[in-house]
């Protein structure tokens, strides 16, 4: 019994190893070498031997050292990873994310939300929590993917705000070939938001 759990043990390893060095991996990630309470057991272990640190329930990552900052967690680009992976579906910022990016809002949203076209769930990290909300595919199956996020901050931001200042900021930020993207996209769109797709689109310059 001993030595199939050495043999776990050292497979799990391998693959961390072997693995992307900022990964954050889950007891789903090795699954295929062993039972779950084998992996946890492992995962236990190798938490306590320091070789690699917990960065959440279920969650763990390779020691990351700063010389400065000293220990890390895991980078921005890794829990992304990560919440791709166990979103079950695509993943968008929030309308008010998507707002600030596309220069629509100065607020900046200060909670882990997403929206993803999987199911409603959240993801413990330490003492942070993301939530992941579901969104309907059809405002977010645009060919161009700047379209969809045109259409999150604008359904956030709500018929009634948008005014021509929205409109002319959309002009201002929006490249050429975002602008030219969203009529084409415009039937992913609520009724209204079509509306200022084709506004947006209006005269641009010749190609």
């Amino acid at each position: 019994m001993k030595k199939h759990a050495d043999s776990i043990d050292a497979a799990i390893l391998d693959r961390i190893r072997t693995g992307p060095q900022d990964r954050v991996w889950t007891p789903l990630d090795f699954l295929d070498l062993g039972s779950r309470a084998a992996v946890d057991n492992t995962l236990s272990r190798n938490c306590k031997s320091g070789f690699i640190r917990r960065a959440g329930r279920g969650l763990y990552h390779q020691p990351r050292n700063h010389p400065t900052l000293g220990s890390l967690g895991p980078s921005y680009d890794a829990m992304q990873d990560l919440i791709q992976r166990k979103a079950g579906g695509d993943v968008f910022p929030t309308g008010a994310h998507a707002a600030n990016v596309l220069g629509l809002s100065d607020q900046v949203p200060m909670r882990s939300w997403h929206l993803t076209t999987g199911p409603n769930r959240r993801i413990r990290s330490g003492k942070s929590e993301i939530v992941l909300r579901h969104v309907s595919p059809r405002f977010v199956s645009t060919k161009n993917p700047k379209s969809a996020q045109v259409i999150l901050a604008l359904r956030w931001i709500g018929k009634r705000g948008v005014d021509d200042d929205v409109i002319a900021k959309l002009r201002r930020n929006l490249s050429p070939a975002d602008r030219a993207a969203l009529p084409a996209d415009a039937a992913s769109a609520p009724a209204w938001i079509a509306d200022i797709f084709r506004s947006v689109a209006k005269d641009l310059p010749a190609a």
